[in-house]
């Protein structure tokens, strides 16, 4: 029985994870298209880790794409 409420105190705390960034995607979301609305326009840098080597051309991971995607940023354009 320890293991099941183990198993349903972790279970609880992946249910809030979720619920969080699902929260926090759509905060961000509200926020580009409130100042989109404004006239005015957005951009997300990205940059190297402290101390890491400079990067010639960014390459965008899957994660990144989806991530840009669910801010309604269309990452492949040109």
């Amino acid at each position: 029985m320890a293991s099941d409420s183990h198993v349903e105190r972790l279970m609880g705390k992946l249910v809030r994870a979720i619920e969080v960034s699902l929260e926090a995607t759509q905060a961000a979301r509200d926020a580009v298209a409130e100042i989109l609305k404004r006239g005015a326009e957005t951009g997300i840098l990205f940059s190297r880790p402290r101390g890491g080597a400079p990067v010639s051309e960014l390459e965008l991971t899957e994660r990144d794409r989806d991530f840009l995607r669910s801010l309604g940023i269309r990452p492949d354009r040109g």
